[in-house]
């Protein structure tokens, strides 16, 4: 090997990692627009860092065979997420300014049905980008995530934060994985049809 090609590898290392940032920085800037009502190049870049943040702390594996876009289940998730972003950041901004006690935080555990690398670290990715909760470990092949929930009461207590977040995976599923993952997991049938699955956190 060449002193040249010695000298090229990180540029090609970093050119390599680019090619992996740049789908999320494009959707966090596509949803940070969409939250704040205001195409601008500070909007933009603001989403982009965002989202350079958010693939660098749960960096995504290689889409490859494991996903199949659907639009419909896509936009779908893409509205519920600024729903709970838009929802989550009043709610963040009202505890700071209203007078009393100090929000009791918490941590919750929540088994996910999921074994893909790929879309527990969406899951995990999207549960982090609402303010008010950080997902602080994930364990991919128990197919648990670690969440901190900052005001766990507001929250609806421990079984409503793994609700919502088995709603949010449920969304993730149906949008990117495929026919066979989403028989295996429950959400529809053999046939393509949605599948009753107990709890109501995949029926949002």
């Amino acid at each position: 090997m060449t002193d040249t090609d010695e000298a090229e590898r990180p540029w090609r290392r970093r050119a390599r990692r680019l090619t992996t940032l740049w789908p999320t920085m494009a959707v966090g800037a596509l949803l940070w627009v969409l939250l704040w009502g205001d195409l601008s190049w500070a909007n933009v870049l603001a989403g982009m860092a965002l989202g350079a943040l958010v693939a660098l702390a749960f960096p995504l594996p290689p889409f490859g065979a494991a996903a199949t876009l659907r639009p419909v289940p896509l936009l779908h998730l893409a509205g519920r997420f600024v729903s709970d972003l838009v929802l989550a950041s009043f709610q963040v901004a009202w505890s700071a300014v209203t007078p009393g006690p100090t929000p009791e935080g918490g941590m919750v555990s929540v088994q996910l049905r999921t074994r893909s690398e790929l879309f527990i670290a969406t899951t995990a990715g999207l549960s982090s980008m609402v303010p008010g909760t950080l997902v602080v470990d994930h364990d991919q092949p128990g197919g648990t995530l670690r969440l901190h929930v900052l005001d766990l009461e507001r929250s609806g207590g421990e079984e409503a934060v793994r609700e919502s977040t088995l709603a949010l995976e449920a969304r993730v599923l149906r949008a990117f994985a495929s026919h066979d993952e989403l028989v295996r997991i429950g959400l529809v049938d053999p046939f393509g049809r949605p599948a009753p699955t107990p709890g109501k956190e995949v029926q949002q």
